[in-house]
């Protein structure tokens, strides 16, 4: 059963994708990727309307007019959002569509949807050009230019290189770049040493499991012939009781001497 804020959260995210889609075609990147999911949203999105058409039907024919009242509001606006997203999907533009697209139901996606329509906003044309200038003379230390090294994808530092190479002389690019290439060679020092570490772990945990795998295959060799004990101990029973059914005496006389051998064999 589908409800308006579900649908209202799930036309925020279709808006954020297409905005993200924007944004790579203006970057000329492969945004095919995203139509797949689109698609498959905007389906979900149009089975959500009709789910609450049906369920508005339902109340109005319960009687809860209130319930059905508060559906029959929140429709127009959703049909109209569907609508608008469908065109975007399939590039027919405008206007309304383009307001749509560009407004959050939810104010707490406000912030992102102000990103996502900045970075979709801005092309490749919009990037100022920037010549990188020289000097002999190093200014200051690297240290002082740059903060510690990050290799961290999440984290963009290529913006702050280049604002500030363009003060930099050769000297102090090729100490930066020195001290990048060891601090990377310290990381994959310290990465190799854990890599060695976990091959060791996995060793012994491998050895571990044979160890227990040689143990359940023994108790499964001692399960086999206890059970196959008890298998011929229960075929001996049959023949006895059978035998007792035939002749109640003989039984008897058997019963005794069974008591008898274990009490010899307890007192033995």
């Amino acid at each position: 059963m589908s409800k308006p804020s579900q649908l209202y959260l799930l036309a925020d995210h279709i808006k954020l994708s297409l905005l993200e889609r924007q944004r790579a075609k203006s970057l000329h990147l492969d945004s095919d990727t995203q139509d797949g999911h689109l698609s498959r949203s905007l389906e979900q999105f149009r089975a959500g309307l009709t789910s609450l058409q049906q369920q508005k039907l339902r109340l109005e024919q319960t009687g809860d007019e209130s319930a059905a009242k508060s559906i029959t509001d929140c429709l127009p606006e959703l049909q109209k959002q569907f609508d608008d997203l469908t065109a975007q999907f399939h590039g027919f533009s405008s206007p309304s569509t383009e307001a749509t697209l560009t407004r959050a139901n939810a104010e707490e996606l406000a912030d992102d949807f102000a990103h996502a329509v900045s970075t979709s906003a801005s092309g490749p044309g919009t990037r100022k050009s920037k010549s990188v200038r020289f000097s002999d003379t190093p200014s200051s230390p690297p240290n002082e230019l740059f903060g510690a090294y990050r290799d961290d994808p999440t984290v963009a530092d290529t913006a702050g290189y280049r604002d500030q190479a363009e003060d930099m002389s050769n000297q102090q690019l090729h100490q930066y770049h020195s001290q990048i290439l060891e601090q990377q060679d310290e990381q994959l020092d310290r990465l190799g040493e854990s890599i060695g570490r976990q091959r060791e772990l996995s060793m012994q945990i491998g050895d571990e499991l044979d160890s227990h795998v040689a143990m359940l295959d023994e108790v499964e060799a001692a399960t086999d012939r206890h059970q196959g004990r008890l298998d011929r101990a229960k075929r001996t029973l049959g023949k006895v009781a059978k035998g007792a059914g035939e002749n109640k005496q003989m039984t008897a006389i058997i019963v005794l001497i069974i008591i008898l051998v274990l009490l010899i064999a307890i007192l033995k």
